[in-house]
């Protein structure tokens, strides 16, 4: 067996629509396809022994047991890898179920399917559940252990954090996109323009300044004290002698903490000698320079949580600790606390681990204990000193009972720190009286505080702490989005991509599009290069100036990892085409059609797919939508176009030289062929195919039918509006055109349109394509053979895979199978072949070269006009 690949879905993909995190593994099963498992002596006994806990997995079969029960039957290790990559994953505490095993068009090749919360986490899973079933298959020990860990350390490397992740789930249940900005906790919620950013808790919004005076400890208990809020006496000190001052000034019990730090890093409480003192200041001193000597506060430990101004959640915070029972000892006791089912490794569980470091020793040695030492029956030993959650502290909420003069106390300190979220920390005996009754002080305001305490607490009510802070960033009446036209298909989607994002510009919009040429923004173009991916797509949701998306999406990036958004406005698929098959398991056009469906599935119920009525393929792709939908066709007495009208359907038809957008039996003609400059005075019947779906995404945006006239004619076919689609250059004695023409659907639309063009012998430049069946490259050859007078092969600039030998036999075959006498001639590159044609044109030619590299070739072809130019004048 081998791995041939490994990808990563990230959103919507061929697999799942709903499912976004997949991982899709190639897997070759080699002499294994011929090896069910009820072939393989002992593989189930190993199987459930190894993994008891299986006995979960339904499989098809529908009940427990019935993935054991398909072993027992005979299944393939690609069904196999697929379940024990789910079970790993949640024996390391993601638990994940959804998984699919299914050829990939090849004898013993299998793509095997599975779901991840974290995507290095489930790349790890694919591999070590390969390993495990080889293992398993070959009689050979395997200890999981190591792998488990492994994944469980990836996982709290690589996921949110609690509090953001509180925060992120809010939104994507309120159905408001979001993108991860780095591998921390930096997150984007929205797209363009309506975006806002968060970074643990600290948003976008949140003052930079009030972050400051909370991380400046001096500066925030002076403000507070000029507020006349309560706060433990103190001074700031920063040598030895500084220390001995304090002391004398405050007395005997005091606290030390660093000046800039957070969870707890550098503080020792309660502290009643100066060797101890002297101690605690080293540590404290190891986190900041300047160090905060204060008056310890006896009492409890309680936070405040205020979002917006708002007191939403108050806890109890008890640090770790054990109870004596009179027998066992401390290290017993710590493990029996361990065995707590919700205490977990990091943040995976409710609670967290207690774990035995430095400072946990040293409290146990400053209480007169070892860590064998027993401690007396209801004896209390706290093993820290501070009582965060993350070092194993409990929460028990007590947001009901915080006294109402506590609620205004907190929600003051807000604004006097200036933070739109913070945590308060209090120490008082009682937090349901006043503090001023208690004698408890303020000890911290906390910029970023966590939330985890108070979305689980060990008791009382969990609290939604992260609902205040999605309503404080998108307020009612804002939005998280902007619309997003999605464009899909085998041809076309790229002028038709450019259309758009030209006519949504002249509505005002600040638009980002995405095109097989680059990403643009604003109609500067930021990247060069096919950028029809879900990377590039990200690129510009990403982008803050802009309010409208236009992105065309193409297979191959589908393929690779998903879409790069959840959901759009408007889908459009101009048509399927026998194009690029045979590549990653997408053998026939029906696999290309459901593939490309995935765009139109993906549109918002509000929405609409555009659909080609004109194309069977894309016409069913009707049934699987959940939006609105709108048809287009080239001729108005299609059947689907007038069933679609007699349900008062909206549509766009080319009739009687017009673009005409219909709803039911109503008419509104939007302008006449002839005037559209794309279509080349209604000649380019391919291009009408393409301004009729542009039409109506103008129409459902609400456009006025006068502006979308005015953006079709307006919108000029020329190497700056569209590159490499029918560009073409006049020159004295000859015409070029320069075309993107890349397969054979793509070949005949063309052919149409140079049979109707005026030119005399027509030559064409093309290229065979390394990664397209033999026979696609065979028809290629044919369509040329029947365009062209006079044949020049070039090579491809990425042969993929294949070789020059081969490609040129590949057209050469479908050549001469039309004409055997044809004349035909072979340069190594494509700039050889167009400075050929150029410079040995005939009078009255027309040259047609089919471009793969389009800026290259365009930079070329325009040299060559500009040196005419030159010498004319």
């Amino acid at each position: 067996m081998e791995i041939r690949e490994i990808r990563a879905m990230r959103g919507p993909n061929y697999w799942s629509i709903r499912r976004h995190k997949l991982i899709v593994m190639v897997l070759d099963l080699k002499e294994y396809e011929q090896k069910p498992t009820d072939k393989i002596p002992g593989f189930l006994d190993r199987l459930k022994a190894l993994f008891p806990t299986m006995i979960e997995h339904r499989c098809s079969v529908g009940t427990a047991g019935g993935f054991f029960q398909r072993v027992e039957e005979g299944t393939w290790m690609g069904h196999v890898i697929e379940h024990i990559a789910l079970e790993i994953q949640t024996l390391a505490g993601m638990d994940v179920g959804f998984g699919r095993t299914r050829g990939y068009g090849e004898d013993g090749v299998y793509n095997v399917v599975f779901a991840y919360m974290e995507e290095k986490a489930g790349r790890y899973a694919a591999k070590a559940a390969f390993r495990i079933a080889l293992a398993l298959a070959e009689d050979r020990e395997y200890d999981l252990t190591e792998d488990i860990q492994e994944m469980r350390e990836i996982r709290e490397r690589e996921r949110l954090g609690p509090s953001t992740g509180s925060i992120i789930n809010e939104a994507v249940s309120r159905g408001m996109p979001w993108i991860r900005l780095n591998r921390y906790s930096l997150c984007q919620i929205g797209y363009g323009v309506s975006q806002k950013r968060i970074q643990a808790t600290v948003t976008s919004d949140t003052s930079s300044i009030g972050v400051e005076l909370a991380c400046d400890k001096e500066d925030t208990k002076h403000l507070l004290e000029q507020a006349n809020i309560a706060v433990p006496k103190g001074e700031i000190v920063r040598t030895e002698r500084g220390l001995k001052d304090a002391i004398d000034y405050i007395k005997y019990p005091i606290v030390i903490k660093p000046i800039n730090g957070n969870h707890g890093r550098g503080i020792t409480i309660d502290i009643n000698n100066y060797e101890d003192a002297l101690e605690g200041f080293k540590a404290a001193k190891e986190v900041s320079r300047r160090v905060i000597i204060e008056k310890y506060i006896t009492g409890d430990d309680y936070r405040l949580l205020v979002i917006n101004h708002r007191l939403v959640a108050a806890a109890l915070r008890t640090p770790a600790h054990v109870v004596g029972d009179g027998k066992s000892t401390i290290q017993e006791l710590v493990d029996k606390v361990n065995e707590d089912p919700r205490r977990g490794y990091g943040h995976e569980k409710v609670l967290t681990a207690i774990k035995m470091n430095d400072m946990t020793l040293n409290l146990i040695q400053a209480a007169g204990y070892s860590i064998e030492s027993i401690l007396e029956k209801d004896e209390v030993l706290t093993l820290k000193d501070t009582a965060n959650l993350s070092t194993g502290g409990t929460a028990k909420d007590v947001t009901d009972i915080v006294h109402p003069e506590n609620i205004f106390m907190a929600e003051r300190i807000s604004r006097v720190i200036g933070l739109d979220i913070c945590g308060i920390d209090v120490m008082c005996s009682d937090i349901s009286k006043p503090l001023r009754e208690t004698g408890g002080a303020v000890l911290e305001v906390n910029a970023g505080p966590g939330f985890r305490m108070h979305l689980a607490p060990t008791e009382g009510i969990p609290r939604n702490v992260a609902a205040p802070v999605v309503d404080m960033m998108f307020p009612p009446g804002s939005t998280s989005r902007i619309p997003i036209v999605a464009i899909t298909g085998t041809n076309g989607k790229t002028t038709t991509t450019r259309l758009i994002a030209h006519m949504v510009k002249m509505m005002g919009h600040k638009v980002g599009y995405t095109t097989s040429d680059g990403i643009y923004i604003q109609n500067h173009m930021l990247d060069r290069g096919d950028c029809t991916g879900p990377v590039s797509a990200e690129f510009v949701l990403k982008d803050p100036t802009i309010d409208f998306a236009v992105l065309e999406t193409a297979r191959g990036g589908l393929l690779r990892a998903g879409l790069g958004f959840h959901h759009c406005d408007i889908a459009i698929v101009t048509n399927i085409a026998p194009d690029h098959l045979g590549l990653r398991g997408i053998n026939t056009v029906e696999q290309m059609a459901r593939l490309k469906g995935v765009i139109p599935e993906t549109v918002l119920p509000e929405g609409y797919s555009i659909l080609n009525a004109d194309d069977e393929l894309v016409y069913d792709m009707r049934k699987n939508v959940k939006s609105k939908v709108a048809l287009f066709s080239m001729d108005i007495n299609n059947p689907h176009i007038r069933k679609h009208a007699k349900n008062n359907g909206l549509y766009a038809v080319y009739e009687d030289g017009y673009i005409t957008i219909c709803k039911g039996d109503w008419k509104m003609r939007v302008v006449k062929t002839v005037n559209v400059p794309l279509t080349y005075g209604g000649k380019a019947r391919f291009m009408i195919q393409n301004v009729l779906p542009a039409a109506l995404v103008g129409y459902i945006r609400g456009f006025d039918i006068r502006d979308i006239k005015m953006a079709m004619e307006s919108f000029i076919p020329s190497p700056s509006q569209t590159p490499g689609r029918l560009n073409l250059f006049k020159f004295k004695n000859f015409s070029m055109l320069l075309d993107y023409a890349h397969n054979a659907a793509g070949m005949n639309a063309l052919k149409d349109f140079i049979h109707n063009l005026d030119g005399t012998p027509k030559v064409g430049i093309i290229a065979g394509i390394g990664d397209r069946r033999d026979e696609d490259n065979i028809e290629m050859g044919k369509i040329a053979a029947e365009m062209f007078d006079e044949v020049i092969i070039r090579q491809d600039k990425n042969l993929r895979g294949q070789s020059e030998e081969d490609l040129i036999a590949l057209l050469m075959e479908g050549i001469h199978s039309v004409d055997k006498d044809k004349n035909v001639k072979v340069f190594k590159s494509e700039k050889e072949a167009i400075s050929h044609a150029i410079e040995n044109a005939k009078d009255g030619s027309l040259i047609t070269a089919c471009s793969d590299v389009v800026p290259d070739a365009l930079s070329q072809v325009m040299e060559y006009k500009e040196k005419e130019a030159n010498e004319l004048y």
